[in-house]
């Protein structure tokens, strides 16, 4: 099965800018989540977006990637059924004429 939660919305602070140290900034999280499903036995998708809110905003990231690779750890630490993640965190608003993303997919054994 494949779950996916897409343009979950929050602000955090994340970033090298002196600016975005002091000042939280929205960020767009996109997650595809291939998992086994089992009868009885089934992600939550509310407690998903909520790991990952929690996570990215206790941490304070400077760098995507660095956010990146910390919210896959804690993703397939915490739901062990997820065998593959896709995710995306975009900065919205930090260039004028862009949106700023960084992404990643990974495979778990």
């Amino acid at each position: 099965m494949t779950i996916r939660i897409e343009e979950l919305r929050f602000k955090t602070i994340i970033g090298l800018l002196d600016f975005e140290r002091e000042r939280e900034q929205t960020v767009i999280v996109d997650l595809e989540i291939d998992y086994d499903f089992l009868p009885g036995d089934f992600l939550d998708y509310a407690a998903i977006a909520d790991t990952v809110t929690e996570h990215i905003r206790q941490k304070r990231y400077e760098l995507l990637e660095e956010a990146l690779l910390g919210l896959e750890r804690v993703l397939h630490h915490t739901y062990p059924a997820i065998r593959r993640l896709k995710c995306r965190i975009t900065k919205p608003h930090i260039l004028p004429h862009a949106r700023v993303s960084v992404s990643h997919d990974i495979t778990f054994a």
